[in-house]
């Protein structure tokens, strides 16, 4: 698997933000069929940082309803893996930086 296609997308939220300020952990949605060691290897070449530690949680997909004029529809939402690394002392990622 490519490196590139390994990382999807950051999590950014007040919880992920709290976390990264605490405890120096960053939260990425990432490909299901990637292990720890392709994502410590893909965070620490796109950002240039180092890796300390990789978790990683796949969570399942769950069923969704709502109501419209046409009656109910039922879907589901697809599941997705979800990984936490933990960056090196005094390492930093500025995920804002190319907006």
């Amino acid at each position: 698997m490519r490196l590139s296609d390994v990382l999807i997308k950051p999590v950014v939220s007040e919880k992920v933000n709290k976390a990264t300020d605490k405890f120096n952990r960053y939260y990425f949605i990432v490909d299901k069929k990637s292990n720890k060691l392709e994502i410590k290897k893909a965070v620490e070449e796109f950002y240039g940082v180092t890796v300390a530690e990789v978790n990683t949680a796949v969570m399942p997909g769950k069923a969704k309803q709502r109501f419209t004029k046409a009656g109910f529809i039922a879907g589901k939402k697809p599941s997705y893996k979800k990984a936490v690394v933990t960056l090196a002392q005094g390492e930093t990622i500025d995920l804002y930086a190319n907006i």
